[in-house]
């Protein structure tokens, strides 16, 4: 009986904790109105269109983003023929966030790491490459975004 009394307590207290799951989109309280980056064209390219996709408001505060990008590619794997058999590639991107007065608000730096095998043809490898980019970069983009929320909302 002691067992079924303390089961219920505890579930009580567990499921009305007042935990609340935010909606992020709320957390948008801002557009970015312009973009500079400097770095690997390819990756800002698509970061640029990722960001950009959010909407612009009134009532929303205008920000202005710099993205330095920074691709660098190792070899992290040989066979014993010493063949390289896989690439690393990092991506570090250092960004500011600046106002509309162009002061400058935060920095912060966003990084990411993955790897691409080596093909037997050349085209196939370079497609490994674009490939592993394309979602690194996508997932670059959800960073960045997520701690322009946590910076700009102060959370």
């Amino acid at each position: 009986m002691k067992k079924k009394v303390l089961q219920i307590a505890i579930l009580i207290l567990v499921t009305s904790c007042g935990f609340k799951v935010i909606n992020q989109s709320d957390l948008l309280n801002f557009y970015i109105s312009d973009i500079e980056s400097y770095g690997s064209k390819r990756i800002n390219y698509k970061i640029k269109n990722k960001l950009l996709i959010i909407n612009q408001d009134d009532n929303k505060k205008e920000i202005k983003l710099i993205l330095n990008t920074k691709k660098t590619k190792t070899i992290k794997e040989k066979n014993i023929k010493n063949e390289i058999t896989k690439y690393q590639i990092t991506v570090n991107i250092n960004v500011s966030i600046k106002d509309e007065n162009n002061s400058i608000l935060k920095d912060f730096n966003v990084s990411h790491s993955n790897f691409y095998s080596v093909a037997t043809q050349y085209s196939k490898t370079l497609n490994n490459e674009k490939k592993i980019i394309g979602l690194m970069s996508n997932k670059l983009t959800d960073k960045i975004i997520d701690e322009l929320i946590i910076k700009l909302n102060d959370l």
